[in-house]
C-alpha cells in the first residue's frame, strides 16, 4: 500500500511517499481503509522533532482518520467489516497518512452520515479539543460570556459553534479572512485582532477566556485581566504559561487533547443533527502531503485540510 512516512526528523523534505507493508490488526484492533486523514500542526511538530511525543521511526503521521473497517482483530465487538468510522488515533502510533491504518477499536465511533466520509476526518481531535477546553476545563454554562482568541482556526470554529449552542455569549477574535465564518458559526461579537487592540475591544468581563492563538506571555497576562473574579483562563498553547490570578480567584487550565469516544459520539450526533458544521478548506492527494507540510511550515495553510489516499 502507499503511505507517507519520515525516516528521520527534519524539514518537510524528510517525508517520503512510498510503498509499505499492509498492517495487520492485533487483538482489540481493526484495520481501516482510509477515506480521509486530517492535517494538524502537531504532525509538523513531530516530523520536525520539536514536539516531545515519543514515536518510532519510520513514522506515518496523521492522528485523525475517517474510513471503512477493512479487517477486525481478535476480541473486537461492535465493529464489523464495512462499517464507516471516524476516530482520534494514538499519536505515538503510525497514523492515517496511508491507504490503510490499524487503530484501537475503542478509538473509533460510527462516522457522521450527513457529510462526505473523507471530510469527517476534520472532526475528531479539533472537535474534542474545543469541547474539552470549553466544558471540561472552562466549565462554560448558558448565560456566561466567553472570549475565544483565535476563533478563525479549526479548533476555534468548533469552539464558537459549541459555545453558542450552549447558550453562552461569544466574543471571538478573527482576521478579516475568517470573520464571516466566525460570525456564521455563532459569534455574538467579532473583534478584528489585526486592526484593534483586544484590551480596548473587550470592555466587559468574561467568565472564560479561551486562547487558541500564538501569544506572548506579556500579552496573555494582560488579556487575563479581562476575566471576571472567579473565572478561568484556558489555553491550548503550552509554550506560553497560562496565567492565573489567585487574588481574584481566576484559575488557569492548559489543555492537552485526550481521546474520548463518548464525547466524539456526541459531536458526530450534533453533525448529523445539523447542529455542528464540519468546515473543510480543501482536500489534497496523499502524494502531496510533503508539499502541504512545507506550506504549513511557511504559515500558508489556513483552515482544516483533509488528505485523501489514492484508493479513496
Amino acid at each position: 500500500m502507499k503511505a507517507v512516512r519520515f525516516h528521520q526528523t527534519g524539514d518537510a523534505d524528510v517525508l517520503r511517499y512510498e510503498d509499505v507493508a499492509v498492517p495487520e490488526p492485533g487483538a482489540g484492533e481493526v484495520r481501516v481503509r482510509v477515506a480521509g486523514s486530517a492535517y494538524n500542526p502537531a504532525d509538523g511538530g513531530m516530523r520536525g522533532g520539536f514536539l516531545p511525543i515519543p514515536i518510532t521511526l519510520p513514522h506515518t503521521p496523521g492522528y485523525d482518520v475517517s474510513g471503512t473497517v477493512d479487517a477486525v482483530g481478535d476480541g473486537v465487538t461492535g465493529l464489523a467489516v464495512g462499517d464507516a468510522v471516524v476516530g482520534f488515533l494514538p499519536m505515538t502510533a503510525d497514523g492515517s497518512a496511508a491507504e490503510l491504518v490499524v487503530a484501537p477499536a475503542d478509538a473509533l465511533v460510527p462516522a457522521p452520515t450527513r457529510i462526505p466520509l473523507a471530510d469527517a476526518a476534520g472532526l475528531p481531535s479539533v472537535g474534542l479539543t474545543a469541547w474539552q477546553a470549553l466544558f471540561e476545563a472552562g466549565g462554560l454554562e448558558a448565560g456566561q460570556r466567553v472570549l475565544i482568541n483565535g476563533a478563525g482556526g479549526p479548533v476555534g470554529g468548533y469552539a464558537v459553534q459549541l459555545a453558542h449552542r450552549a447558550g453562552a455569549h461569544v466574543v471571538a477574535t478573527a482576521s478579516p479572512r475568517s470573520a464571516d465564518l466566525v460570525r456564521a458559526a455563532g459569534a455574538d461579537e467579532v473583534v478584528d485582532h489585526t486592526a484593534t487592540s483586544l484590551l480596548d475591544a473587550v470592555t466587559e468581563p468574561v467568565d472564560v477566556l479561551l486562547n487558541l492563538a500564538p501569544i506572548t506571555e506579556e500579552e496573555f497576562v494582560a488579556l487575563a485581566t479581562r476575566v471576571r473574579d472567579g473565572g478561568v483562563v484556558v489555553s491550548t498553547t503550552p509554550r506560553v504559561p497560562t496565567p492565573d490570578d489567585a487574588e481574584r480567584g481566576v484559575r488557569a487550565e492548559t489543555i492537552y487533547v485526550h481521546p474520548d469516544a463518548d464525547v466524539l459520539r456526541r459531536l458526530v450526533a450534533l453533525v448529523d443533527a445539523g447542529e455542528l458544521r464540519v468546515e473543510i478548506a480543501r482536500r489534497v492527494p496523499l502524494a502531496e502531503l510533503p508539499a502541504l507540510h512545507a506550506e504549513a511550515d511557511a504559515g500558508r495553510v489556513h483552515g482544516k485540510v483533509v488528505v485523501v489516499p489514492p484508493a479513496a
